[in-house]
């Protein structure tokens, strides 16, 4: 019997080791189709000069949340392209500078805030939420959420020693030869990363934690202008992320289950936080700390809704009280 098992165990797990390498080639082939064009184009950026322009421009965002104004090209091209995008133009510039802890907490938290803008937003209009409201959201979110965290890491004194970098680096001054060996590196150690990513994924699945993930926050949602109808499925996308949540609400909102208002809400919260547990893992495998980029996200996005529905309700209220002195 143990021998007839064995092939079996065999093959089992072979299948799965296949099945992990595929899901992790079909993403880093995404990726790189993102990350090559853009780790060039910073290079042609950065031999042009033009770093130091752009640098310039964004100082003044990003000296509201203490980072480098170069830093401002990571996020921009985060909200432009993906996540990835902003981590390749990152993997560029971060060995040039002296970044904290709590600065790249902070870098990391803006673009899980605020990326892919150009695919989400529409996954958000296709749900049937108004664009720019949940643009400004987002970006504004945030904005506000990294000055937040800026001014509290300082006050605290949070993560002030430097930062561990994932990249390799070299000299200041490079050959073209070791700039692409360096960014071949980067881009190997970003598939590790995306391989670990893909088999903590499984195991958390396995284990029943993204299921106890989303029971614990189910019952909270209601509380946030949310029916029971929609809850359940905004925890769905708060977890996996915003295409498999979104399409989820796209779908019930075209059954004429939810509400124009609930979805409104369901896509804001998705919006600010979404993929709690892949995107989580992918900042921190890039220096995030656990604390700035999951714990202080998910409060900040949960008040920032519950604050609009609110404000909503009471504009509603003073609409539809009668006004003092008519018949």
């Amino acid at each position: 019997t143990e021998k007839t098992a064995m092939p079996g165990r065999s093959a089992s797990i072979r299948e799965t080791v296949l099945s992990l390498l595929r899901e992790t080639a079909l993403t880093s082939w995404e990726l790189i189709k993102i990350t090559v064009p853009v780790v060039i184009l910073t290079k042609i950026l950065e031999e042009l000069g033009m770093i130091t322009w752009l640098s310039i421009l964004l100082e003044p965002v990003m000296g509201l949340v203490g980072l480098p104004g170069s830093l401002g090209l990571v996020w921009a091209t985060a909200m432009l392209t993906s996540i990835y995008g902003g981590m390749a133009v990152f993997a560029a510039l971060a060995p040039g500078l002296s970044l904290t802890g709590a600065q790249v907490t902070i870098l990391c938290a803006m673009m899980l805030f605020a990326h892919s803008l150009p695919l989400e937003l529409s996954i958000s209009r296709r749900a049937g939420a108004a664009v720019l409201p949940i643009a400004i959201l987002r970006v504004g979110g945030a904005i506000l959420y990294a000055v937040l965290l800026d001014r509290l890491c300082r006050s605290l004194h949070l993560w002030q020693e430097p930062a561990r970098l994932l990249f390799r680096t070299g000299e200041v001054e490079r050959d073209l030869g070791v700039w692409v060996v360096d960014q071949i590196v980067n881009l190997g150690m970003i598939i590790l990363v995306i391989f670990g990513i893909v088999v903590c994924m499984r195991i958390l699945r396995a284990l029943g934690v993204l299921s106890l993930f989303e029971r614990l926050l189910g019952p909270i949602l209601p509380v946030f202008g949310m029916s029971r109808q929609a809850a359940p499925l905004t925890v769905v996308g708060m977890v996996m992320g915003l295409s498999y949540g979104g399409a989820l609400i796209i779908r019930e909102a075209c059954s004429g289950k939810l509400d124009r208002r609930e979805i409104f809400y369901s896509m804001a919260l998705m919006g600010i936080c979404h993929s709690l547990v892949e995107d989580t893992l992918l900042m921190m495998a890039f220096g995030g700390r656990l604390g700035g980029i999951f714990w202080g996200r998910i409060l900040f996005s949960l008040g920032i809704v519950f604050a609009i529905v609110r404000l909503v309700r009471t504009i509603e209220q003073r609409k539809t009280r009668i006004p003092t002195g008519t018949a």
